[in-house]
């Protein structure tokens, strides 16, 4: 069986890293990898070298990114994404199409895996985000899919919900929570010599996308939240850069031009899974709008201020600080991630999505199942 496996971002990457690690172990299947978005820009860093770097072979590369993060320019990426992969699929044959989550270039390649009729196993299906037109495409691949693996059983429910067939539906967890487990990660002083930096009292990790469906624009949000930080005292900042969305590149431009003249700030296009997940680990709190805040922050014991409407609907732990793009509100939630009780009610939750060894079990499901070629599907009414 031949399992291809697409990834369009860094993150995403992060992600699979586990699930394909398991398909290239495992017997009687054979991974094919499919390279697209972001990854293959230069301007977020060129991250498929990353993957080179991990030994594993990319079967088709994908270009489809134009340098526009405006509507128009998302959209006609998407043309250039369809038409990429028509050629890509039909050269690679795949039995099943691997998909995680709910970015604009796999709803393309969802629809053209439709016409090809090559079953498709969805991860994280089910979820909510009411802040992003991301949530309308993660519902958009459910319904193109055939196997689901989702990461509470709330969400499982949603996709029945759906006319899903409950077998077809499987809960595992959150696969991000895998890389908690498998990797050894970096101590806070090799983490300062890999970044080149000192940390100071307090230590923050800042990831903010746009929220794509919120009426005020991501350039007057990040700099509130900017303001925000410049409040802050005796801290240190970590920027990671924003993904290749609807007016993304405005926060990158904020975050060169505040890291330029605070010295207590670092950006970077990517740091990777490792360095990610160090600095998640040892940092005071994630600042954003990240769903890393949400999924595997909890498992580091680390809080979360989440900013804004982007992660609006998903299921979150007690460590989590919601609030609104308000100066006022930020400061509050900075605050209060520092006081004792919050510390302590951060570090004894429970993870709301697992505690990993999620990948194992997708590779043993997807051995199992029984498609090939067949995309037919009825749909599943609850009263039946």
């Amino acid at each position: 069986m031949n399992i291809c496996v697409a990834t369009g971002t860094r993150a995403e990457y992060g992600l699979l890293k586990p699930l394909i690690d398991q398909i290239q172990f495992a017997t009687s299947i054979q991974l094919k990898l499919l390279v697209t978005g972001s990854h293959l820009s230069p301007e977020f860093g060129l991250t498929y070298k990353q993957i080179e770097e991990d030994k594993i072979t990319i079967d088709a590369k994908v270009e489809m990114l134009l340098s526009s993060d405006t509507d128009v320019g998302i959209v006609k990426s998407m043309g250039l994404a369809m038409i990429g992969f028509a050629d890509a699929l039909n050269n690679l044959e795949p039995d099943i199409l691997v998909i995680l989550g709910d970015r604009f270039e796999m709803l393309a390649l969802a629809s053209a895996a439709l016409i090809f009729k090559i079953p498709i196993a969805h991860i994280h299906g089910g979820e909510i985000t009411e802040g992003a037109y991301d949530n309308s495409i993660r519902h958009a691949i459910s319904k193109l899919s055939h196997l689901h693996f989702t990461s509470t059983e709330s969400y499982r429910q949603r996709i029945i919900q759906m006319g899903e067939n409950p077998n077809s539906v499987i809960n595992v967890g959150a696969i991000g929570l895998d890389n908690i487990t498998n990797l050894k990660l970096l101590t806070k002083n090799e983490l300062e010599i890999n970044l080149g930096i000192k940390f100071l009292k307090y230590n923050y990790l800042v990831t903010f996308h746009p929220a794509t469906l919120d009426e005020e624009s991501p350039e007057h949000q990040f700099k509130t939240i900017l303001r925000s930080i410049k409040n802050e005292k005796d801290s240190f900042f970590i920027f990671t850069k924003a993904n290749a969305d609807t007016n993304g590149r405005i926060i990158n431009q904020l975050i060169d031009e505040f890291v330029i003249i605070n010295e207590n700030s670092i950006a970077f296009s990517s740091l990777g899974t490792l360095r990610f997940l160090s600095a998640l680990k040892i940092c005071d709190a994630l600042v954003g709008n990240s769903s890393s805040g949400i999924i595997e922050a909890p498992s580091l014991k680390t809080p979360t201020i989440n900013i804004g409407k982007r992660q609006q609907g998903r299921i979150q732990a007690e460590s989590t600080v919601n609030c609104n793009v308000s100066e006022i509100e930020i400061n509050a939630a900075f605050k209060k991630v520092k006081t004792a009780d919050f510390i302590l009610k951060t570090n004894m939750q429970k993870n709301p999505y697992g505690n990993g060894d999620v990948a194992k079990k997708i590779v043993e499901v997807i051995k199992n199942s029984s498609f090939k070629k067949n995309i037919m599907k009825p749909f599943f009414n609850l009263n039946q």
